[in-house]
């Protein structure tokens, strides 16, 4: 047996036909004739001189060599094609693949972008907008936004570009203002809830919001929404007061849809990591998107002045 690997395209022959285990599906795949692709894979069965599948009636299966064959060409296909990709992007440099989890894209980045669109014609901005942890390389991610505990270390390769950092307090409809002027006229307030902060290591809450001035809240009740964009709309409706975090409800208090009319701001231990693979920082496009990135979380900072900060627990 030679030690000398065998052609490329038999191997792709074999590691097609060993995932779908059907000759007919993997010729499909690779667009060949089924007769062309059991040539491939005879002449790789001749090179390792041994056979690698079983031929039986109107199916195949793997021999112990396949088997021992087919994950290892499958990871080594898997990363041809993510390293040819990862060079792809190096010199697509006017392409830019941001992820970010739903909320975030919609609440927080789209109503900007116009900014930096326009100062950057050049540049193609594509957005994956999911709570997936997308792959830099597999899945042709430049820039990541994630939300999650403050302590929370990066991962090995990564370089983080900035930290945004996230805060809580009531936010209403301007016509509720007069409803509830004070804190304790919270009490008796229709509450909008954000389930989904529950998920957090150092949740923070109503009750959180309330003991910081000294209040215990009864059982509240209200409607709960389990996505927190969600709950900013509906509080932004009229629906209610919903302890709202500020990445997502800072520019429609900007815009005067909603309104943050008391002082104290919870901290929840959570912020967002902007991340990308180290040196990459230093692309043209990237680091116009990540200069962009801190300049509008600088001008978000302005919401916090004159507010108590409080971090429960602390």
């Amino acid at each position: 047996m030679s030690g000398r690997l065998p052609p490329l395209t038999a191997l792709r022959a074999f590691e097609a036909a060993a995932r779908h285990l059907s000759f007919q599906a993997a010729a499909e795949e690779l667009n060949v004739t089924p007769a062309a692709l059991s040539f491939q894979i005879k002449s790789l069965e001749e090179h390792l001189g041994a056979p690698l599948f079983r031929r039986l009636n109107r199916r195949v299966e793997l021999t112990e060599a396949g088997n021992v064959l087919s994950p290892q060409a499958s990871e080594g296909f898997q990363l041809l094609t993510a390293g040819w990709r990862a060079a792809k992007r190096v010199l697509d440099s006017g392409i830019l693949t941001i992820t970010a989890g739903p909320a975030f894209t919609a609440k927080w980045l789209a109503p900007r972008l116009f900014d930096f669109v326009g100062n950057h014609p050049e540049i193609e901005l594509r957005f994956a907008a999911t709570l997936r942890m997308l792959n830099f390389t597999t899945d042709n991610v430049d820039i990541a936004i994630r939300f999650g505990p403050s302590d929370q270390p990066d991962e090995p390769g990564l370089h983080r570009a900035l930290t945004i950092e996230e805060w809580v307090t009531p936010m209403m409809h301007p016509d509720l203002v007069s409803k509830y002027p004070t804190v304790e006229s919270l009490l008796g307030a229709t509450i909008i809830f954000d389930d989904s902060m529950k998920f957090l290591k150092n949740s923070v809450s109503w009750a959180d919001w309330f003991g910081a001035h000294d209040l215990q809240a009864r059982e509240l009740h209200g409607t709960h929404f389990s996505q927190a964009d969600h709950a900013i709309d509906a509080a932004q409706s009229g629906a209610g007061v919903v302890l709202g975090r500020i990445s997502l409800g800072e520019t429609a208090l900007r815009q005067g849809n909603l309104v943050a009319p008391f002082d104290t701001a919870l901290v929840p231990r959570a912020n967002f990591r902007v991340l990308c693979p180290e040196g990459a920082e230093t692309r043209p496009g990237t680091r116009a998107f990540l200069d962009w990135l801190a300049l509008e979380a600088g001008r978000m900072e302005g919401q916090l002045e004159g507010r108590r900060m409080v971090m429960p627990g602390a």
